[in-house]
């Protein structure tokens, strides 16, 4: 197993270095960072988060300050294994979390969501895992930040001695976040795990493990909360299906000469 803080091997998808790993491998591997003393910023993709970065030049330059991209939808699993990847399943940023959260002495700090999430968070988790460190939690304002948001953040996050940063923003605001950050963030893991919040509160309900293994917990999200997620599954998985046939085909091509 993993026991240096060398970065994993990648496989990229749509220009984006998705990490061949396993939820193991991720969770030792970023407990030797939060040891070391640095600053690591962790993302997990999935479609959505791919294609976006075709489209928003400023998450895309945001992506090169991560350390580790893990593979968070299936079918990105599918492309990076055409590819020789070998994956044998995806890492999936809600699981990741909850693997993370069972390491012992590692202190953890929760940011985003509503105060009445991290309530709920809160006691959810200390339920599921007695004697979890949960050292400090921030509900940041919605909508626009007054200036100093920021440094109020970092400042509490230092004096809580938190390891593991948790940031649930959403995507694209979490990676943004850190990135614009991280070379003043207290040494530690950062975390951009969007929706695990809603989902390890309670809040939200998750798709069954039939559909997250097929490939389908899309569709269960987007029958449920329709309004909201229609734009990023049913406009960026047509996107990423455009993107991923229209890179092999240039690829094919150039093969070929």
């Amino acid at each position: 197993m993993q026991t240096s803080i060398d970065k994993p091997k990648t496989c990229p998808v749509l220009g984006i270095p998705l990490a061949i790993t396993t939820y193991a491998d991720a969770v030792e591997r970023t407990r030797c960072w939060a040891e070391s003393g640095g600053v690591w910023a962790v993302g997990a993709a999935a479609t959505h988060f791919v294609t976006l970065s075709k489209h928003h030049a400023e998450f895309r330059e945001a992506l090169r300050d991560f350390d580790m991209i893990t593979p968070d939808g299936m079918p990105l699993v599918w492309v990076m294994n055409a590819k020789g990847a070998g994956m044998s399943d995806r890492v999936y940023g809600p699981t990741l979390m909850l693997h993370a959260l069972q390491q012992p002495g590692i202190p953890h700090f929760l940011m985003g969501g509503s105060e009445a999430m991290l309530e709920k968070l809160q006691i959810k988790l200390k339920e599921r895992f007695p004697g979890i460190q949960i050292v400090g939690a921030h509900s940041p304002p919605f909508g626009n930040w007054p200036a100093d948001e920021d440094d109020r953040i970092i400042a509490k996050i230092a004096a809580s001695g938190a390891k593991y940063i948790w940031v649930g923003l959403g995507c694209p605001k979490q990676e943004l976040w850190i990135a614009r950050n991280k070379k003043k963030l207290p040494p530690g893991v950062y975390f951009a795990i969007g929706a695990a919040f809603p989902f390890h509160s309670g809040m939200v309900k998750q798709a069954p493990a039939w559909m997250q293994k097929r490939g389908l917990e899309w569709l269960f999200r987007l029958v449920n909360e329709p309004r909201r997620l229609w734009k990023r599954y049913l406009v960026y998985n047509s996107l990423f299906i455009y993107h991923v046939l229209r890179h092999e085909l240039k690829e094919a091509l150039n093969a070929g000469d």
